[in-house]
């Protein structure tokens, strides 16, 4: 039997956990770009929550790895493609005041309508982009 979907769904429910204790502990939105803009550009005290969050980000899919789910060992791309893929999505944040996590899982908790449309656009876009390279590239 194919569990993936239980991955998934556990991962999205552990997404959704930490997004709603940051709002209950902290009173702040789990929008990783605004959340890494703040840590890199402060170095209040009260600002350590969010390299916490950042390191959290990080070593979670190692710790994963300790209860028996697997990394991938490679990636279908090369370094400069991934760097310079996600300065554009850093670019593309920005001008949407915000991203997919920010608007996707606490904008759309909250009904905001900015951020039904933002998702809605994030979503459209990636269905098309994906398209493209599988079945034109």
């Amino acid at each position: 039997m194919d569990t993936n979907f239980l991955h998934a769904f556990l991962g999205g429910a552990l997404i959704g956990t930490g997004a709603i204790i940051l709002m209950l502990a902290n009173g702040r939105i789990a929008g990783v770009s605004g959340i890494v803009s703040g840590a890199i550009s402060s170095v209040k005290k009260s600002h350590l929550w969010r390299w916490g969050f950042i390191l959290g980000l990080i070593f979670a899919p190692w710790l994963t790895t300790l209860v028996g789910f697997s990394l991938p060992t490679s990636l279908p791309t090369d370094n400069l493609t991934l760097a310079v893929a996600g300065l554009i999505v850093g670019v593309g944040t920005q001008i949407g005041a915000g991203c997919t996590s920010g608007h996707g899982i606490c904008g759309i908790g909250r009904l905001s309508k900015r951020s039904i449309v933002a998702t809605a656009t994030f979503m459209s876009v990636a269905i098309v982009t994906v398209s493209i390279i599988r079945h034109f590239v």
